[in-house]
């Protein structure tokens, strides 16, 4: 069927667009931004923040424009004394409970609320509310929540259940509402599994991933303390972010060189360990192929995701890679390998990774790995350090990983998007499967589809496959195949929608570029075209595996590579 068009002026130009377009999105085709705090793309579209109220014939007062629908000959104006008298009023109220400790947030100059406030001239201290402290939630080891800088805009409330998760909602009514768990329990005492999704949707400084900044720096200093740091595949992607730079720059080469100025002994690529889950991964799971065990095979590279299944269906642990991420491999590879080579003490070695999320600072702390990693910060934390130490980032030249772990394949590059891991996966598997099977690319698992499918025929063997991105839809996949309605040999899920480049703990953009830029995919487009430019494309064709593996592991999944590499995961109380 035709789509019917609808031609309006917003004010004053002409605008045409399908119908069903909100006023909002209409705006934008005549390059008008009207102010938005309760919307965000994808995420939230309730129009209760009141922000983007505008003028319009056809209505009386004013309307939401995030949600109210375009009509033929329809006339907006977006800027009138009443818009703008509303909106200030709105931003006075919001202020009038919001604690404004603007100095000492991290979100400050880059926050939404605070930007408009300067934008309307507002007087913060019109309205004077009742004091109504909040504590402040630090229950969990990856995000921190301060109530009393919250806008109760709802947006990671949205974020939240849109992850099928729902470990956060409005508590009480009026003055009173707050957002938090059930019951007012702490985070930790939720269904949360750590995303960060909420962390990047907040528009204010009410939710932050707990930072280790301070430790890090400690050990920088400590000169007992041999520190080194290794960088996720998609901080490359997304670390220029925050320096300004467009969406979708490859920084890798500055990043290398900005972190070496921060001090400390070696800088090296999680890509090899990458390519080192793949050797591990594509091994285990042609063994089950083999061997008729225990199929479909999950990956196990986002903790979120396992943390997820260990809550929600335990029943499924078994389906899962044994193998740990590539951040806890790198460690436990640091500490044990590379301590064992160089004659140093691994207790001496201070392990930092550069990740762009939240869950894998809960990931550092679990039980079975916490000796693996000492740390974690997220790509913001590293732009902070950057920033603080004075680091003219975008005018540093270009600099390399340090050795022995610097060179690694455009399979492990490919991590940080959504379908890479799969693709890395079956490049290395197929390959080992039957040595003639020289594809490389694997197109249907690629793009940022919340679920893409494939089927392959390798060496008689016919492999389902499905790549996944975003909790509730691993949820709906796991009910089918639960269900006996879809079947599936290997199976990828990444906790964030759109995979790594979309993490919890990426860059926070201004809402102007959020709402206009599709990010996920500018930022998975650099990843993707790092592999292409690579000369190996294949884990299993890095050198550097064949060292590690002929001077110390022996082969994939050997004894010795299970002790180290690879792990368990246990059912957690349902709560």
């Amino acid at each position: 069927m035709e789509t019917k068009m609808i031609n309006l002026k917003i004010n004053g130009i002409p605008v045409t667009v399908p119908e069903g377009t909100t006023i909002l999105q209409a705006a934008r085709q005549a390059h008008i931004e009207i102010p938005t705090l309760c919307y965000l793309k994808d995420v939230s579209n309730v129009g209760s923040c009141r922000m983007c109220v505008v003028e319009t014939t056809g209505a009386r007062g004013l309307v939401a424009a995030c949600v109210y629908p375009v009509a033929e000959g329809m006339e907006v104006r977006t800027n009138t004394e009443k818009c703008r008298q509303s909106r200030k009023m709105t931003l006075e109220l919001i202020l009038s409970k919001h604690k404004k400790k603007c100095l000492s947030c991290e979100r400050n100059h880059n926050c939404e609320l605070q930007k408009l406030s300067l934008g309307y001239s507002v007087d913060e201290d019109r309205f004077k509310g009742e004091d109504y402290v909040l504590p402040i939630d630090t229950s969990t080891p990856y995000v921190v929540r301060d109530n009393d800088k919250c806008i109760n805009c709802m947006r990671c409330v949205e974020a939240c259940n849109k992850q099928s998760i729902h470990a956060i909602g409005p508590i009480q009514r009026g003055f009173y509402v707050h957002i938090g768990s059930a019951f007012d329990r702490p985070l930790a005492e939720s269904p949360c599994v750590g995303c960060g999704q909420c962390v990047v949707a907040c528009p204010v400084g009410a939710l932050s991933e707990r930072s280790d900044i301070d430790k890090v720096w400690a050990a920088i200093s400590d000169p007992s303390k041999k520190v080194v740091f290794f960088t996720a595949p998609s901080v490359r992607a997304t670390l220029g972010e925050a320096f300004d730079l467009p969406v979708g720059t490859n920084v890798e080469g500055k990043m290398i060189a900005a972190i070496r100025r921060l001090g400390p002994d070696a800088v090296f690529n999680m890509d090899v360990t990458a390519d080192l889950t793949i050797m591990e991964e594509a091994s285990e799971l042609i063994n089950r192929i083999r061997t008729n065990k225990i199929m479909p095979m999950f990956t196990s590279c986002c903790p979120a995701w396992i943390k997820f299944v260990e809550q929600s269906y335990p029943e499924m642990i078994p389906h899962l890679s044994t193998c740990k991420s590539p951040q806890q491999m790198f460690g436990a590879l640091l500490k044990s390998y590379w301590c064992e080579k160089n004659g140093v003490e691994p207790k001496s070695r201070f392990v930092v990774s550069v990740i762009p999320c939240t869950s894998k600072k809960y990931e550092c702390s679990r039980e079975e790995m916490k000796n693996d990693v000492d740390v974690a910060i997220t790509t913001r934390e590293l732009a902070r350090m950057i920033k603080t130490a004075g680091i003219k980032f975008t005018e540093l030249p270009d600099e390399e990983f340090d050795n022995p772990f610097a060179a690694a394949s455009g399979a492990g590059t490919i991590f940080g998007a959504t379908g890479g891991v799969m693709e890395a996966a079956l490049r290395t598997a197929a390959h080992m499967l039957d040595g003639d099977f020289e594809v490389l690319d694997f197109f249907a698992v690629r793009g940022s589809s919340p679920v893409k499918e494939a089927t392959y025929l390798v060496a008689g063997h016919t492999i389902r496959v499905a790549a996944i991105s975003g909790l509730a839809n691993a949820r709906k996949v796991i009910e089918q195949i639960c269900n006996g309605k879809n079947k599936y040999d290997f199976i990828e899920v990444m906790a964030c929608p759109g995979g790594c480049v979309n993490g919890g703990g990426q860059p926070t953009l201004s809402d102007s570029i959020r709402n206009t830029v599709e990010l996920k995919e500018a930022r998975a487009k650099a990843l993707y075209a790092s592999d292409d430019r690579s000369d190996l494309r294949r884990s299993s064709d890095s050198p550097v595996m064949d060292v590690i593996y002929d001077d110390y592991f022996g082969f994939p999944n050997s004894h010795k590579a299970h002790e180290i590499l690879h792990t368990a995961y246990w059912a957690h109380k349902k709560i």
